[in-house]
């Protein structure tokens, strides 16, 4: 398993496919480098597709306080590791936001973007106050009872649950504090949107309860180059897992015509 040490992280990633372009892919909150799957299947013969574990998912630790602006800081650090200039960030969620960041902090490393099932915007005081009291109850032993409603959230149906919540169990408790607070203490950068020059495609499944739809909409709109919006029937927070079929081909398409 291939890591990589750098700005004070020991980060995991995957390196696949062919030499350029290249797409970078950072997942979601609980998720890790593998619900890319179907999008290395669909992308590695056409570009290079590097994935990696997030602070405190997977096989990434986190072992002190961070924000998603530190978590961009590491999505460019690997890229300097694996000697790259440029690339494609390809975000789902958290995954997301650490794009968008790295967009407004490292232009000029950030080719174009795909936002999947992510915002620019902040939580409403309830949708804020919910993803609080499940973490709470989760990092307070009630795993049992909050997984299933975290699975539904992000996973949607039942069938799409495994092997998520069985690997949910084994996540470091004290790293998910961390990236919690990371989480829930996110910033504002709705009124810097418009800083952001990269073309950028949007993905979003119209079941997402966790980042409504009209929310990605919002950000397609805000996006100085926003070449699409992909809405994804059915799909729930993690639509690029469960609904390849539907993500892949417009993702593809989008690569290409850059």
């Amino acid at each position: 398993m291939p890591y990589a040490d750098v700005n004070g992280q020991h980060i995991r990633y995957e390196d696949t496919g062919t030499d350029l372009p290249v797409v970078l892919c950072s997942h979601g909150f609980l998720m890790n480098h593998t619900m890319f799957d179907h999008q290395v299947a669909a992308l590695e013969q056409e570009f290079r597709v590097v994935r990696w574990d997030e602070r405190g998912f997977g096989d990434t630790p986190a072992t002190e306080a961070f924000t998603y602006w530190d978590s961009a800081n590491d999505a460019i650090a690997l890229l300097d590791h694996l000697g790259i200039d440029q690339a494609v960030f390809a975000g789902m969620s958290q995954g997301g936001y650490l794009s968008l960041r790295a967009a407004l902090a490292h232009p000029e490393r950030v080719r174009a973007l795909v936002l999947m099932n992510t915002c620019h915007d902040m939580d409403n005081a309830e949708t804020h106050a919910g993803n609080q009291q499940l973490l709470e109850a989760w990092e307070a032993g009630a795993y049992d009872e909050v997984a299933p409603m975290i699975a539904q959230i992000i996973l949607g149906p039942e069938e799409h649950w495994e092997p998520w919540i069985s690997l949910w169990k084994s996540i470091d408790m004290a790293g998910l504090k961390h990236a919690s607070a990371c989480l829930l203490g996110k910033d504002d950068i709705e009124g810097r949107i418009g800083e952001i020059n990269a073309p950028a495609l949007v993905v979003h499944g119209t079941e997402d309860s966790a980042i409504h739809i009209d929310r990605a909409r919002s950000m397609a709109s805000a996006l100085k180059d926003c070449r699409g919006m992909v809405e994804v029937q059915g799909a729930a927070h993690a639509a690029n897992l469960t609904h390849p079929a539907e993500v892949n081909p417009p993702v593809l398409e989008f690569l290409r015509g850059l």
